[in-house]
C-alpha cells in the first residue's frame, strides 16, 4: 500500500497520473476501479475519485459505463497542444525577462551550460536533466507573477509530459533542446524580452517537430 500524509485519493491519484505520464499504463489501457483498488491496496471511493481527476485532466476518458481508458495522443492533439504551448510560454518568458529576479537567471543559465552533459548519463542524468527544466519552469512561472497564467501553464505541461518521452529515444534533439534552454535563461537573466520570446518560440518549433516525427514514426511502426 502506498504510504504518505496526504489523503488516499491524492496518493491514487498520483501514482496513475505518473504510470500514465511515463508509459507504464500506455494509450488504450483499460482502468476500473475493482482492478486498480486491488491492485494499489485501497478501497474503491479513493479509486474512484482519483479516476474522476485522471478524466478531468484529459489522461483517461469513458470506454464504458465501468471501465476508463488511457487516452491517446495524436499528431494532431500534439500540433494543438503545441500551438496552446507557445502562446503561454512565449509570453510567460517575455513577463519573466521584465520582472525576474536576475540571480536566479544567473545560476540557472551556470547550470544549462552543462546540462547536454547529463543527457547521456542514462536514467539518473536524464532525470536530473528534467528535473532542472522543471525548475526552470517554475522559475518562470514565479517570475511572471500571473497566477492566472502560471495555473494555465501547469495544465499544458501535465500534457506536454506525454509527448516529451519521444524525445528520450533522441539524445541528439535533448543535447540541442539543453543549448535552447540555455539561450531561454540568458535573454532572461538579461531582461533581454524579444530574446527570451524569440527563443521560446524556436524552442516550441522545433521541439513540435521532434515530436510529430515521433509519433509519425510510432503509428507507422504499429500499422
Amino acid at each position: 500500500m502506498l504510504g504518505g500524509d496526504v489523503r488516499a485519493s491524492d496518493r491514487v491519484y498520483t501514482v496513475l497520473r505518473e504510470e500514465i505520464l511515463d508509459g507504464a499504463l500506455p494509450p488504450g489501457t483499460t482502468l476500473t476501479e475493482v482492478e486498480q483498488s486491488t491492485r494499489l491496496g485501497y478501497s474503491r471511493t479513493p479509486v474512484r475519485e482519483a479516476l474522476g481527476r485522471l478524466t478531468a485532466d484529459g489522461l483517461v476518458e469513458a470506454a464504458s459505463a465501468r471501465a476508463l481508458v488511457v487516452t491517446d495522443v495524436s499528431g494532431d492533439d500534439i500540433s494543438a497542444l503545441y500551438e496552446l504551448r507557445e502562446a503561454l510560454e512565449v509570453s510567460a518568458a517575455r513577463l519573466a525577462a521584465k520582472r525576474r529576479d536576475r540571480r536566479v537567471f544567473a545560476d540557472l543559465h551556470d547550470r544549462f551550460a552543462h546540462a547536454a552533459l547529463l543527457v547521456d548519463g542514462g536514467d539518473t542524468g536524464l532525470q536530473r536533466y528534467y528535473d532542472l527544466v522543471a525548475e526552470l519552469d517554475a522559475a518562470i512561472d514565479a517570475a511572471t507573477g500571473n497566477a492566472y497564467l502560471t495555473q494555465a501553464l501547469r495544465s499544458v505541461r501535465l500534457h506536454s509530459a506525454r509527448v516529451r518521452r519521444s524525445a528520450q529515444r533522441n539524445p541528439e534533439r535533448l543535447r540541442q533542446a539543453a543549448s535552447e534552454h540555455l539561450l531561454i535563461c540568458q535573454a532572461i537573466r538579461d531582461g533581454d524580452v524579444a530574446l527570451a520570446g524569440h527563443a521560446t518560440h524556436v524552442h516550441l518549433s522545433l521541439s513540435r517537430a521532434n515530436a510529430l516525427a515521433a509519433s509519425t514514426h510510432a503509428e507507422q511502426a504499429v500499422s
